[in-house]
């Protein structure tokens, strides 16, 4: 399959998992959503790994240890965000995580001092937050400003997570690996925030298998996007990967009877236009970012 035709299946499929979680999320606290998200995960790269004679032990446990710390953290800001805002809006401000990159290398070319800034990078950024503007506007007097800036949150903590799972494929980690470990650390953190929240007291067929779609779509559509950036070419995959968020309008439109404003809908096309630009710019100088940047979700 195509490079291109593997990054718009990937993306339906991540769109695909946003409804699960929303569905989800009407009966399973976010801490259970994500357990058996990671449980799911972790099993299926488990058998991968067995599958190709590959190996879990790593020599890199505390550079996976924190990676599984920022990627988890934003996975549960998402889920959360995902259960209570409209399903195009939390996919939005995830993606947002672009733009938090772009604004970290800003960053730090302005502490290193010296360093030439690009332009182009920071009209990227503040692009990208002029949408946000827009986006969360709607939110205020519908009360649910709260909800959005915790998806804006978990943009911001993918980005430092992304930047995690970049050293680690530097270090020579396989991508299975990696994913293997942020599963495992969804397990844990999971594990933990259900016993302090508690068990719903909701089981059914359908949940289960809500829960269980969970994990096997975002699994797969990890190894697809992933698949995706190492054959064909970065900004293709990277705009391509925001299908995501019209799928998701759909889905929104069609099963949530989701109300997206003009203005709503004119922030989003400012963040992806201003993700494409800072992938474009920050691949130039760094082309192996967007490539590792798939592992997370």
């Amino acid at each position: 399959m195509p490079a291109s035709w593997m990054m718009v299946l990937a993306s339906l499929l991540f769109a695909t998992m946003g409804v699960c979680v929303k569905l989800a999320s009407a009966h399973y606290a976010t801490g259970e959503i994500v357990f058996y998200r990671g449980l799911t995960g972790a099993l299926m790269m488990a058998a991968f790994a067995r599958v190709n004679r590959g190996t879990l032990r790593t020599a890199l446990p505390s550079m996976h240890f924190w990676r599984s710390v920022s990627g988890v953290t934003a996975l549960c800001l998402w889920f959360y965000a995902l259960g209570n805002l409209p399903l195009a809006t939390a996919m939005t401000l995830n993606y947002m995580s672009s733009v938090w990159m772009a604004l970290f290398l800003l960053g730090g070319a302005v502490m290193l001092g010296g360093a030439r800034i690009d332009g182009r990078l920071i009209g990227a950024v503040l692009l990208g937050f002029a949408g946000v503007a827009l986006i969360l506007r709607p939110t205020i007097e519908q009360d649910q400003l709260w909800h959005g800036l915790i998806g804006l949150l978990s943009g911001m903590v993918s980005a430092t997570a992304y930047l995690q799972v970049t050293a680690l494929g530097r270090a020579g980690e396989p991508e299975y690996r990696i994913v293997f470990y942020f599963s495992a650390g969804g397990v844990v953190a999971g594990l933990l925030t259900t016993l302090w929240t508690g068990i719903s007291p909701h089981r059914s067929l359908a949940g289960v298998g809500l829960l269980l779609a969970v994990g096997v779509l975002a699994t797969v559509a990890q190894m697809l996007m992933t698949r995706a950036y190492a054959t064909g070419r970065t900004l293709v995959n990277a705009s391509l990967q925001y299908l995501g968020i019209a799928f998701s309008f759909l889905y929104g439109v069609l099963l949530f009877d989701d109300r997206v404003t003009g203005m709503a809908l004119a922030g989003m096309a400012l963040i992806v236009g201003a993700g494409i630009a800072a992938t474009q710019l920050r691949s130039r100088a760094a082309p192996d970012d967007a490539r590792q940047s798939t592992l997370e979700s």
